[in-house]
């Protein structure tokens, strides 16, 4: 019975959330999980509704007039909490874990760009002239062979850490 209800009341509900979200500056799919657990929440205690179609668009309006009620007193972080205490456990973990992606990252690089980017990130800030030293290659070609690395960096971190957020 249940599953019958879920599924004929889905597209009717992705629809419904998707109309009322940008009014009320929710996601739909917050709003689907809600009405969701409405649904739930009412099947556990007065069984299903009488009139499916009409009871989920009253609960979608419903959660969307709440949503909109509580995002009024919600105010964004002006920066990430973790980042209030640079010493802190949370700044700890995210910078080890940037760290460590971008040694992997290195790792995969093609060529002579792993030993290049290597001792450009080395801590004892190596001179061009040392690295090109310890690299075998002429202090000229440095340059462009870093450029070079760096666009392949670029390329692999890219997917790995790119924005989701719209351009323009």
């Amino acid at each position: 019975m249940t599953d019958d209800l879920v599924a004929a009341l889905r597209p009717l509900l992705i629809a419904e959330a998707h109309a009322e979200a940008p009014a009320c500056g929710a996601e739909p799919g917050d709003l689907e999980q809600a009405v969701w657990l409405r649904l739930l929440e009412r099947l556990d205690s007065d069984g299903p509704p009488a009139d499916p179609p009409v009871w989920l668009r009253r609960a979608v309006r419903s959660e969307a007039r709440r949503s909109r009620r509580t995002s009024r007193f919600e105010r964004p972080y002006d920066s990430e909490p973790a980042d209030e205490n640079a010493d802190g456990p949370e700044h700890l973990a995210l910078a080890a874990a940037r760290r460590r992606a971008l040694r992997d990252a290195v790792r995969r690089l093609p060529g002579r760009c792993p030993r290049l980017m290597e001792a450009l990130l080395a801590p004892e800030d190596l001179t061009y002239r040392e690295i090109a030293g310890e690299l075998g290659i002429s202090q000229g070609s440095l340059g462009p062979e870093r450029s070079r690395c760096l666009g392949c960096l670029r390329r692999l971190l890219t997917p790995e850490v790119a924005a989701r957020s719209a351009r323009g």
